[in-house]
């Protein structure tokens, strides 16, 4: 008995054309986003964060000062070990920010 082929050109065609689709998006985005790198100065910074929340303003770039503008820093660092059995995971997420703003 002969296998009818024809019913399944249509879905054929249907994954054809989301996976080409897919595939164009993927190297769309690929070739837009930088591969960045690792900075070791910036990989020390955050393995000598405490662990919390800290948000300051330093005292040099305070308002009043002269300085037109003020910036404030943050700092986060969550770090967990998570164990079940004999078996655990380490989770360690730490952030920097700044926020400047400057009058022109």
């Amino acid at each position: 008995m002969p296998l009818l082929l024809a019913p399944l050109v249509p879905f054929a065609l249907r994954l054809g054309v989301v996976a080409a689709t897919g595939f164009a998006i993927k190297r769309l985005i690929a070739a837009r986003v930088h591969r960045g790198r690792t900075d070791q100065r910036g990989e020390d910074a955050l393995n000598d964060l405490g662990e919390g929340l800290a948000i300051h303003r330093p005292a040099d770039l305070a308002e009043g000062r002269g300085v037109e503008g003020r910036q404030t820093n943050t700092s986060l660092r969550f770090r967990r070990i998570i164990r079940w059995g004999k078996a655990g995971i380490e989770i360690d997420a730490a952030l920097l920010g700044r926020i400047r703003i400057r009058k022109f």
